[in-house]
């Protein structure tokens, strides 16, 4: 989880979303990534897409069994959907969905009224086959940290 919050903290240093993910198996690294939706004004970089994306080129395989995906905020529907397609093992992440909600409520400013899909990652990670390992809540205190990095 530290690499995933390095990788936020340069995504938000470069001008993006304080996000980072990071792709292991067997305690390496396979691949991180950070935000890039605005860097790269397409809503489909986030820092968790990239780093499977990354994490496949250098498997050389879209099977990602037995793969762990560290996450600084819960993935959203999205990223779920392809941590269930790869076939991930396991989803690590900080903060949660409603942490989301709670700090983009109590910020009005638009740069913070970033749009969340209230769908949490445990009911797609449960409905999945085979099921996929789920851990919230993981270094939150410091994944939350990263809301107030701008």
């Amino acid at each position: 989880m530290l690499a995933a919050i390095e990788m936020a903290r340069e995504s938000r240093a470069a001008g993006d979303y304080a996000v980072g993910s990071v792709l292991g198996r067997d305690g390496r690294i396979i691949s991180k990534a950070g935000n890039r939706t605005h860097l790269d004004m397409d809503a489909t970089q986030h820092a968790e897409l990239m780093a499977i994306r990354k994490g496949a080129r250098e498997l050389g395989s879209k099977d990602l069994t037995g793969c762990v995906l560290y996450s600084t905020h819960e993935p959203c529907v999205m990223c779920m959907g392809a941590v269930v397609w790869s076939r991930i093992s396991c989803v690590v992440f900080g903060a949660t969905i409603d942490d989301h909600k709670r700090f983009r409520d109590e910020h009005g400013n638009a740069q913070w009224r970033w749009r969340v899909i209230d769908l949490p990652a445990a009911l797609i990670a449960e409905k999945a086959d085979p099921p996929i390992a789920l851990m919230g809540g993981f270094m939150r205190q410091e994944c939350l940290a990263l809301f107030h990095s701008s």
